[in-house]
C-alpha cells in the first residue's frame, strides 16, 4: 500500500466530514517533498532580486549613488521608485501611504531604498552592498511609551463607552489600579516572504506568491505596474506558515519582483533571507495597557477604565482592524457594567506592525485577565472565582460595544475544566510547595476565552468556490481560501467529498488563483472554513441536484429521492457509480462544473456609531496551567496543561486538535520567551533564531492534554463546527497569569508588576518588586 492510499482513515460509507482524515500535504511534509515557492523550478532566463535597507530609521536621504552597484558582476537592472511604471505604494488601505521604495524619506531602519536584479542571488546580495547612500538622520522614535510622550498617531484615537464609568469607579469599595507592556511577536513562519514573478504578453504578469491574500497581491501588484488588476493572476498552492505575516505583507516582495520582471522581461524571484524578513516586514502589536477597575468585596466589577496604546510602526497597514479587535475582545468573558475601553494607535520609527494570530484579541484579553488577577490579589480571593462571579450570564449579556451573548457556553465549559484538571486540589498544592520552598515557587491559572468570529470589515465576510466533475467521476475543486499548513484544503475537500457522497481521495485540491475565483477575502479572522467550505458546499450542491435529475430520469423516481452515498447514486431499488452517473450526465449534456459564493448571514458593523453584530457567534475555550519559577534566575518551566476547547461539531477532529496545541504553544513563546529588541536608533536587535527565542520541543510541557468540548454551533455554519484557528492561541494566558501567581507567593495581596514577555529578565524585576528591591 503507497503512503497516499492511507489518507482517508475513516469509512467511506460512513462520510467523511466529521472525522478525522489526514492533512492532504501530510506525508509530503514529512517527506520533505511538498513544494513550496523556492522549489518550484525556475523558468528560463530566472533572475533572482535582492531589497536594500536603509541604514537610519528616520530621516532624508540626501544622496544616493549606485553606480558601482549596477557596474558590479552579474547586474542586470538596479531598482528604485524611479522605476515604477503606477504608484508606488502597498498599502492594503486606501487611507494610507506605504511606499514600495522609499522615495527621499526613511521613517524605519531597513526600509527597502533600491532592489538589486542579478544573474544569481549571491551576486545580487554582493551589488547591494557597494551602493554609496548619504542620509540626513534625526532621532527615532521607536517604543510606544516615546510615542506616547510625543503624541503622534497614525489614526484618530478610538473609543467604547457606556455608563458613567468615573461614577462607577468614585463609588466602588473596592479599586485597583496598574499599567504594563505586553511585547510584539515576529511571526517566524518556517517559509520566509517569496514570491516569483513571470511576465506574460501584453503586459500580463503571473505571480506565485507566499501569501494570505491572493486578491490583494493581485490588486496591489497591478497598482504598482500600471496595469489593470485582469492583467495579474497571484497563485498559491501552500505556504510554509503564515500567522498574519503573509495578509498584508507579502504584497511588497510581489510587487518587487514583479517590477523587475517588467522592467527586463525576465522571470524574477525575490526571497527575503531570515535576517531581511525580521528586519523587513511587520509584527505583532506591542501594547501598553494601563487600567482602573472598581469593584465589590466578592471581586463583582462595577466599573472599568482601560486605555491600550499600540506601537503601529511608521504607517497604518492593518492596524485600524487590528486595534477595533483589541477593543472587540477587551472583555473577554465578562459583563462590564460600567465602562470605557480606549485605544491610541501610536506611531513610531519601526516597520509597520500588522495582523498576528488573533489580529489583536490577544492584546485585549491580556488586559483583562490581568485586571482580574489584580482584583483577586487585592481582595485575597481565588482568581477562578473571581473570573466566574464576573462571567457573561443572563440579563448581563450584552458586550460593551453592544451584541449579545447568546451562545454562551462560559460556566459549563470553565466548571468541566475546573473538575477534570483537578484545580481546586492542585492549587493547594501549589500553596502548600510555596510555604515548603524558599527559591522555587509554583503557580497556577484557569483562564477563559471568548472569541468573536468573522471580519470586522463587513465586505471581507465573503468567499467563492469553483468544483468541477469529470467525466470519470473525479472532483477538482478550488475556492479563495489558502493553505498554511492548518489543513484548511482538506477540510473543504472533506465537505465537497461528504456532498458527493465519495472518498476525499476523489477530490482534487489545486492551487488558490485569482484566475478562478477572483475578489477573495484574506485566509484570515479564523474565517477560512467558515466562509470557503460553505462556498464550496454551494458549488457541489448545484453540481449533485444535476446529477440527481439524471439519475432520477435512469431510476424513474423524483431528483429529490436520489442519495448519494460511499461512491454511489441510490433511488428506488436501484443505483450505480458515481463515475457512471458522471459519464451519463457528460452524454446528456449537463453541466458539472459550478461556481458557489457564501456571504456571512446576520453580521453589520457601524463603527461611527459603534453598534451592530461584529460576530455570527463565538467561539469559547478555557485552558489551565501549571508552572514553576526559580526566583534567583527567573527562569520558568512549565509543568501541566489541560484545554478544554469549544470547536463546535468539529469538521476534522484531528486537525482541529493540532490547531489547538500549535496555537497554544504559539501564545506560550508571545508571553513568555518572544522578546523584540531594538535599540535607541531603531534597529532591530533580535533578528535571527540566535537572539529571538521563539519556544522548541523541550518548552512544550510534557504534560500536555487537549479535548475538544461537546457543543454543535447554534448558528448555521459549516456541519455546525466553529473556528479554531486563531482562539486557542489566547488560551495560553493562562502560563502567564500563572508565573504571575507564582511572583504573587512572594507578597501576597501586593499587585504583580510583571511585563510581557515573561522572559527570566522579566520574572526577576517582577520578583525583585514582589521583596520591595529597585
Amino acid at each position: 500500500m503507497s503512503p497516499h492510499e492511507t489518507l482517508a482513515v475513516v469509512p467511506v460509507t460512513d462520510g467523511v466530514m466529521s472525522r478525522s482524515v489526514a492533512h492532504d500535504s501530510a506525508v509530503k511534509h514529512v517527506a520533505g517533498t511538498a513544494r513550496y515557492i523556492d522549489d518550484v523550478p525556475e523558468p528560463a532566463g530566472t533572475l533572482h532580486v535582492v531589497p536594500s535597507g536603509a541604514a537610519i530609521a528616520a530621516g532624508r536621504i540626501l544622496s544616493i549613488d549606485l553606480a558601482a552597484v549596477r557596474a558590479a558582476p552579474g547586474v542586470v537592472a538596479v531598482l528604485t521608485a524611479a522605476d515604477i511604471r503606477g504608484r508606488n505604494d502597498v498599502s492594503p488601505v486606501d487611507f494610507d501611504v506605504d511606499p514600495c521604495f522609499a522615495d527621499g524619506r526613511v521613517e524605519f531602519h531597513a526600509q527597502v531604498v533600491f532592489a538589486v536584479v542579478a544573474r544569481t542571488r549571491d551576486e545580487g546580495r554582493r551589488a547591494a552592498r557597494l551602493a554609496r547612500i548619504e542620509y540626513e538622520a534625526r532621532a527615532p522614535v521607536v517604543d510606544v511609551d516615546a510615542a506616547l510622550e510625543g503624541g503622534t498617531t497614525v489614526m484618530p484615537d478610538y473609543e467604547f463607552r457606556r455608563g458613567d464609568v468615573s461614577r462607577a469607579l468614585t463609588h466602588a469599595r473596592h479599586r485597583a489600579q496598574g499599567s504594563f507592556l505586553v511585547g510584539g511577536q515576529e511571526h517566524f513562519y518556517l517559509e520566509g516572504q517569496v514570491a516569483l514573478a513571470t511576465p506574460g504578453e501584453d503586459g500580463d504578469m503571473h505571480v506565485l506568491s507566499s501569501t494570505q491574500h491572493p486578491s490583494e497581491v493581485q490588486h496591489v501588484v497591478a497598482r504598482v505596474l500600471g496595469v489593470p488588476d485582469h492583467a495579474v493572476t497571484c497563485e498559491v498552492r501552500r505556504m510554509g506558515g503564515g500567522f498574519g505575516g503573509k495578509e498584508s505583507q507579502a504584497s511588497q516582495w510581489a510587487a518587487i519582483a514583479a517590477v523587475a520582471a517588467q522592467c527586463t522581461g525576465h522571470p524574477c524571484k525575490l526571497r527575503l533571507d531570515r535576517d531581511d524578513d525580521m528586519a523587513m516586514t511587520g509584527k505583532r502589536h506591542d501594547f501598553r495597557i494601563t487600567y482602573d477597575v472598581g469593584f465589590d468585596e466578592t471581586g463583582l466589577i462595577h466599573g472599568y477604565d482601560i486605555t491600550y496604546a499600540a506601537r503601529c510602526g511608521y504607517s497604518a497597514d492593518l492596524s485600524l482592524g487590528i486595534c477595533d479587535r483589541t477593543m472587540f475582545h477587551a472583555d473577554n468573558a465578562y459583563y462590564l457594567g460600567d465602562v470605557h475601553i480606549g485605544t491610541r494607535r501610536m506611531k513610531t520609527n519601526t516597520v509597520s506592525n500588522t495582523a498576528f494570530r488573533g489580529f489583536g484579541g490577544p492584546q485585549g484579553m491580556v488586559g483583562m485577565e490581568r485586571t482580574i488577577d489584580a482584583i483577586a490579589w487585592t481582595l485575597g480571593l481565588d482568581p477562578l472565582d473571581v473570573r466566574k462571579r464576573n462571567f457573561y450570564a443572563p440579563g448581563r449579556d450584552y458586550t460593551p460595544y453592544g451584541q449579545r451573548v447568546e451562545d454562551n457556553v462560559l460556566l459549563p465549559l470553565v466548571e468541566t475544566l475546573e473538575r477534570t484538571s483537578d484545580y481546586r486540589e492542585r492549587r493547594l498544592a501549589a500553596e502548600a510547595f510555596n510555604e515548603g520552598s524558599a527559591i522555587l515557587k509554583k503557580g497556577i491559572a484557569l483562564t477563559p476565552v471568548k472569541f468573536g468570529i468573522s471580519f470586522t470589515l463587513m465586505h471581507l465576510n465573503q468567499a467563492g468556490a469553483l468544483v468541477h466533475v469529470y467525466s470519470d467521476g473525479s472532483v477538482q475543486l478550488n475556492h479563495g481560501g489558502t493553505e498554511m499548513g492548518q489543513g484548511l484544503y482538506i477540510k473543504v475537500a472533506q465537505v465537497v467529498a461528504d456532498e458527493f457522497g465519495i472518498e476525499v481521495g476523489r477530490v482534487r485540491i489545486t492551487a488558490t488563483t485569482t484566475a478562478k475565483v477572483p475578489n477573495t477575502a484574506p485566509t484570515a479572522a479564523s474565517s477560512g472554513a467558515d466562509l470557503n467550505a460553505m462556498a464550496a458546499k454551494a458549488a457541489a450542491r448545484t453540481i449533485r441536484e444535476r446529477m440527481a435529475a439524471v439519475a432520477a430520469g435512469e431510476f424513474a423516481v423524483r431528483p429529490e429521492e436520489v442519495t448519494f452515498r460511499g461512491g454511489r447514486a441510490y433511488g428506488g431499488n436501484r443505483s450505480m457509480t458515481f463515475d457512471e452517473l458522471a459519464k451519463k450526465a457528460v452524454l446528456s449534456r449537463v453541466s458539472l462544473s459550478s461556481t458557489g459564493f457564501y456571504r456571512t448571514p446576520k453580521i453589520a458593523w457601524d463603527r461611527a456609531n459603534k453598534k451592530g453584530r461584529p460576530f455570527l457567534y463565538f467561539a469559547y475555550g478555557a485552558a489551565c496551567s501549571e508552572v514553576t519559577i526559580d526566583t534567583l534566575t527567573g527562569e520558568m518551566k512549565v509543568d501541566r496543561v489541560d484545554i478544554l476547547h469549544d470547536v463546535g461539531r468539529s469538521l476534522n477532529p484531528a486537525i482541529d486538535i493540532g490547531q489547538i496545541e500549535g496555537g497554544f504553544v504559539q501564545g506560550m513563546g508571545w508571553l513568555t520567551t518572544e522578546e523584540l529588541v531594538f535599540d535607541d536608533k531603531g534597529r532591530l536587535l533580535t533578528h535571527a533564531p540566535s537572539t529571538y527565542k521563539i519556544p522548541t520541543a523541550a518548552d512544550v510541557p510534557a504534560d500536555f492534554r487537549v479535548a475538544l468540548y461537546d457543543n454543535e454551533n447554534r448558528e448555521d455554519t459549516i456541519g455546525r463546527s466553529k473556528a479554531v484557528g486563531e482562539p486557542p492561541l489566547m488560551l495560553a494566558i493562562s502560563v502567564f497569569s500563572a508565573v504571575a501567581d507564582a511572583v504573587h507567593a512572594l507578597a501576597p495581596g501586593r499587585p504583580v508588576a510583571l511585563d510581557a514577555p515573561a522572559t527570566p529578565e522579566a520574572i526577576l524585576e517582577a520578583v525583585r518588586a514582589a521583596r520591595g528591591r529597585s
